[in-house]
């Protein structure tokens, strides 16, 4: 904590948590839009950060740390909340203060982490989340009995309604004189308590490790499954030598080493628990969540259920997002007509109208498209109903030698593989979580989405099918099942060659059923449409730019414009990969879209727009989708683009790895090339051979 000039007080306080106790939801609560989200130096971790200033001039950095159950340190996530408040974490000062967000319904279990982080004695408030909840269930909290146990205030609050936040700030105010009296209240048996004394000990002389920080490094050092040799560089020889002595004694005495320091804080737990919460039947309630659970997660109708809302959400984007994407599109048009009159004819005018506005146009009109869809997956998971989609699609999983929880992160896939990939970190087994990265990009991710409304748009016919849904609606639908339906396949393949294994135990909470905040789904879609706009302002506008110049140099100094074309740079690089693609049914302006957008999926986009926007420079009213419908081949005489085209163009894009971004974050996840080479062959093969058979079969169907 730190006074300025100005008397403005510095906060830096963390939020912690269980997986869905609402923290986010909290957060968002707190900060509104004042929040900023980047990554962890090194890791692949989101960061959250938020401002707010409080009455009495402090203004607080909140810093939104993954949800975790224990500060174990066994998986990534949690690695990432220990090291941010052990002080290890680069660019991430201590925390000053913490927010301990507790799911009310389910204390008893939230309890053990609030204890770890008592016993490293920070200044801590806690703030009982989902009240409302926990009292339609009839769990009543004696809430000054549990401060006094803890020794540290306890809020209750409900972040989805606002309720409690006011509470709160007003904690945050002086949460420094907060120092909690309930550390380290539990007992272990006494020869485990002498070595663990010693262990503290030695990590303050020999390591220089300060308290309250010595005694986690102890309780990891004794319980660890890892082999001493891995903290060599960690720790000093004599303490690692101590710690060695230490497992023979307590292995010899018949301790469970992983197990003595969980079951002697749960003892403590169960005392707390005891004294400060009591239930209260109430069936009404409970009866509800279950009769919801009977029909969503049933054998049949949960499937029904499932598809039904699958079907509903691609529906709505289509119907929804037209008009907002014709204003768009329109405001687009209209800027680049603006600029053309300001800008005389020439190389400058062509750059800025055909390349950089046409460009990032071309990809920004497909927006409200991309925010619906997060809108509805936002929903779903807020409501709970995505657990409920992870159990009954655990009897599917299981076919391919999978469990649901790989459901989860392929779920999340289906709008980004990068925390899709991220989210595999929650599956225990190493072979499962290997498996699930390399087929989670088979999922068909909002980059593809301006790739399929385009074509969708311009070549499958607006017809109403089965009664409620139209032709291009249930051509989307198609394409993501085909790229679940190819993932699975992929699963069992791999599953039974390259990374044998059984079927683990599916173990997963369900969260209790909730009403969404609006704040936090808004939120949720701003975050995202900034940083849809920002890759447009920046890759995509570089790679317009540089796409510009491609297509227009060497110049010809006559001829048509696809004779231009053609000579430019772009046209001899297409007309050189053309063979190959051929097969395909695809032209060079295809191949040319295809190799430009293997940076990121939605170039493709952008590539087609530059191209045909410098060769119909004179007709700038005419939109991307209406030349695409009018491009003739001029060696064949036939168009360009069909749905056969439109639909091979899709079925390629659901199975190829068209992102940069995404085989990074593979390397990371898997530390090194070798898994990311080998995704990006596997499905780069697969969409060439999955696109030749469907050219191959739509040819016979309509010849």
């Amino acid at each position: 904590m730190v006074e300025t000039d100005t008397k403005i007080t510095l906060l830096n306080v963390a939020i912690v948590g269980n997986p869905n106790c609402g923290k986010t939801t909290l957060f968002n609560a707190l900060t509104g839009l004042r929040q900023k989200v980047g990554n962890y130096p090194g890791v692949t971790v989101e960061k959250k950060e938020g401002k707010i200033v409080l009455k009495n001039n402090t203004e607080v950095s909140l810093l939104d740390l993954p949800g975790t159950y224990s500060l174990s340190a066994n998986s990534p996530d949690e690695k990432i909340v220990v090291d941010v408040l052990l002080g290890k974490m680069p660019e991430t000062p201590i925390p000053d203060a913490i927010i301990c967000v507790v799911d009310a319904t389910n204390i008893e279990r939230n309890l053990y982490l609030i204890t770890q982080i008592l016993d490293l004695e920070f200044p801590m408030v806690v703030a009982l989340n989902m009240y409302d909840v926990a009292q339609l269930e009839g769990i009543s909290i004696d809430i000054p009995a549990l401060e006094k146990m803890l020794g540290v205030p306890c809020i209750p609050t409900v972040a989805s309604k606002g309720i409690g936040i006011t509470e709160l700030r007003n904690v945050l105010q002086s949460i420094s004189s907060y120092k909690p009296t309930g550390i380290r209240q539990w007992t272990l048996p006494q020869p485990v308590q002498e070595e663990y004394d010693e262990l503290v000990e030695l990590l303050k002389q020999n390591d220089k490790i300060r308290l309250p920080f010595a005694y986690y490094e102890a309780q990891h050092l004794l319980t660890t499954p890892k082999q001493l040799e891995t903290f060599k560089h960690s720790y000093s020889d004599e303490t690692l030598s101590h710690v060695k002595r230490d497992y023979e004694r307590l292995n010899a005495m018949g301790f469970n080493r992983q197990s003595v320091f969980v079951e002697s804080r749960y003892r403590w737990i169960r005392q707390i628990y005891k004294a400060t919460v009591t239930h209260n039947k109430v069936n009404h309630q409970i009866s509800i969540h279950d009769k919801i659970d009977s029909i969503v997660t049933h054998r049949i109708w949960g499937f029904v259920i499932f598809f039904f809302l699958m079907g509903l959400m691609f529906q709505t984007i289509f119907s929804w997002a037209h008009y907002p994407m014709e204003l768009i599109s329109s405001g687009i048009n209209a800027l680049g007509n603006l600029v053309g009159t300001i800008i005389p004819p020439g190389d400058l005018h062509d750059l800025i109208v055909n390349g950089a506005i046409g460009g990032v146009g071309a990809v920004v009109t497909f927006l409200p498209q991309i925010l619906l869809l997060f809108l509805f997956l936002g929903l779903l998971e807020d409501t709970g109903y995505m657990a409920r989609a992870a159990f009954i699609m655990d009897r599917v999983m299981g076919k391919v030698g999978l469990h649901g929880k790989s459901f989860i992160p392929l779920l999340s896939s289906f709008a980004c593989a990068i925390p899709g990939i991220m989210a595999t970190r929650t599956i225990e087994n190493p072979r499962d979580r290997l498996i699930t990265i390399l087929i989670a990009p088979l999922m068909s991710c909002s980059a593809r989405m301006p790739v399929y409304t385009l074509l969708i748009a311009s070549f499958i016919p607006n017809i109403a099918v089965l009664g409620f849904l139209n032709l291009p609606a249930l051509v989307l639908i198609s394409l993501y099942l085909l790229g679940l339906s190819t993932a699975l396949l992929m699963a069992l393949v791999f599953k039974k060659t390259l990374l044998k294994g059984t079927k683990p135990p599916f173990i997963l909470e369900m969260p209790p059923y909730r009403i969404p905040s609006l704040k936090t789904t808004l939120l949720r879609m701003w975050e995202r449409s900034v940083l849809f706009l920002k890759r447009a302002g920046t890759i995509i506008l570089g790679v317009s730019i540089i796409l510009w110049f491609l297509a227009t140099y060497p110049k010809l100094e006559s001829g048509t414009p696809s004779e231009k074309l053609a000579h430019s740079f772009v046209g001899r690089a297409g007309h050189l990969i053309e063979p190959i693609i051929q097969p395909l049914g695809f032209d060079w302006k295809i191949g040319i879209g295809i190799i430009s957008s293997l940076l990121q999926r939605e170039v493709f986009v952008s590539t087609l727009g530059t191209i045909y926007n410098i060769e119909n420079a004179d007709d700038s009213s005419v939109s991307l989708r209406e030349q695409l419908q009018r491009d003739i081949n001029p060696v064949t005489g036939l168009p360009t683009f069909t749905a056969l085209t439109a639909i091979c163009i899709m079925v390629y894009y659901v199975l190829a790895m068209q992102c940069m971004s995404t085989i990074a974050v593979v390397r990371r996840e898997t530390n090194g090339w070798k898994w990311p080479a080998f995704q990006f062959a596997y499905m780069t093969l697969l969409a060439y051979v999955g696109t030749f058979i469907t050219y191959n079969i739509g040819l016979w169907i309509t010849s």
